[in-house]
């Protein structure tokens, strides 16, 4: 997961993941109403291992595997807030985001001129159409490539040409992301 998608998903989360590997089977649990049998279809393994999982007794206690690990991150993200997540995705595209970001930017400029590709920070109000297009592009399956010839179409048009007032024709490099944060509302 990319520095794109990654901010996507903290901004349609208003609480954070649980942390633990036993807070996750936690609620994993909560979610499927206390069966350890319904949690263990969910990973792939058997019923008594969750059981041995989530027992309280030292001795018959045992931590799951990091290949668990991963089934049991993935299965909670999948489930976590999933209406609070479909309301700020449908805020995020009627409505917009602000996007933060530090990356390389740069233009195509002779050698010492101030446009040479440098970091910047950047923070942008972007509209919802650009919102759209991402989360169709992440449905989609695209990558973090495609993800960040959106945000550079989107911010060259929003930050450096102010929405088609100034630079006409002006073309924008954005790579090297180092920090992609969204908020939505």
């Amino acid at each position: 997961m990319g520095q794109i998608e990654q901010g996507l998903e903290r901004a349609l989360r208003t609480r954070p993941v649980p942390s633990s590997t036993g807070a996750r089977l936690r609620f994993l649990l909560a979610a499927h109403r206390g069966s350890t049998r319904q949690v263990a279809a969910v990973l792939g393994v058997s019923q008594r291992t969750v059981q041995r999982w989530v027992t309280g007794k030292p001795g018959a206690r045992r931590p799951p595997g990091p290949t668990q690990v991963r089934a049991i991150e993935e299965a909670v993200l999948a489930r976590w807030q999933p209406r609070v997540r479909a309301r700020r995705r449908a805020q995020a595209e009627a409505e917009g985001f602000v996007f933060h970001t530090r990356a390389r930017f740069g233009f195509a400029a002779s050698a010492g001129s101030s446009d040479d590709p440098r970091v910047r920070w950047i923070t942008q109000d972007l509209p919802g159409e650009v919102a759209r297009e991402l989360f169709a592009a992440r449905d989609a399956g695209a990558g973090e490539q495609q993800q960040t010839v959106i945000l550079a179409r989107a911010l060259g048009h929003a930050y450096f040409r102010e929405w088609g007032r100034r630079a006409h024709g002006l073309n924008i490099a954005f790579s090297d992301v180092e920090f992609a944060d969204f908020s939505i509302g």
